[in-house]
């Protein structure tokens, strides 16, 4: 049977979108496997609903595989799990009201099992994660440097990086390329010449945008929840 990945982010406390997503899923043919990859949460919505479900499936639901986003990170921050710290950023950013909302939006039962989720995931040569290998906040999008896309790649030792933070869907290919590296000590001049195997960088989308992977063939497919249309923004970036 067909393997494939569903990798959804960005559902900030909607369970309906959530719903749609799952009603997708269960028509679509293979063997599915989900991967939530953080911001479950916002200040929007109350997203007591969403964390309950994902924390206790349906019977028929498809397991979810959660991580956790930035704005998990904002209120573990703001409610004591990072120790001395506090989500100084989003107060800076976003004003004190909106941090107050986003702590009235999750009761406090659920912050235990927030703080217990994993940075990411690495399943065969990819890496799922909501913003990047150096930081849960970073964005990659077409525009980021090659060379940034494979200190990220090579950070987490994969081939294909799945990720959320920017929002957008997007296919980036990393086609083989050589790095030089000189380094200069006091037996002199030392020239390096390493290769570089073709890679990808995936933006997943968000909320009713969500993407299926296939594993077996490697081909990315971009959804929109309820409509099932797809598209593929694909990109090359050359090192």
């Amino acid at each position: 049977m067909i393997e494939r990945w569903a990798l959804v982010s960005g559902l900030k406390g909607d369970l309906d979108t959530y719903e749609l997503i799952q009603k997708d899923l269960k028509k679509t043919p293979g063997n599915i496997t989900l991967f939530v990859l953080g911001d479950m949460i916002g200040p929007e919505k109350n997203c007591n609903r969403l964390l309950y479900r994902l924390i206790n499936p349906k019977s028929n639901d498809l397991q979810p595989w959660c991580i956790y986003g930035w704005w998990e990170e904002q209120i573990l921050l703001e409610s004591g799990y990072r120790g001395d710290q506090r989500a100084e950023a989003l107060r800076i950013n976003k004003g004190e009201e909106v941090v107050k909302s986003l702590t009235n939006a999750v009761d406090k039962s659920f912050l235990d099992w927030i703080a217990a989720l994993q940075f990411g995931f690495v399943e065969l040569d990819c890496g799922l994660i909501h913003g990047s290998s150096k930081d849960v906040g970073e964005n990659l999008t077409l525009d980021t440097p090659p060379l940034t896309l494979l200190d990220r790649l090579t950070r987490l030792q994969v081939n294909r990086l799945f990720t959320a933070r920017s929002k957008q869907q997007f296919h980036l290919e990393l086609t083989e390329g050589i790095v030089n590296s000189e380094v200069e000590d006091l037996n002199g001049n030392r020239k390096k010449e390493q290769k570089v195997p073709q890679k990808a960088v995936i933006g997943i989308g968000a909320g009713k945008n969500y993407t299926l992977y296939d594993v077996g063939t490697d081909n990315t497919q971009f959804v929109q929840a309820g409509y099932k249309t797809e598209k593929r923004i694909k990109g090359f970036g050359r090192l």
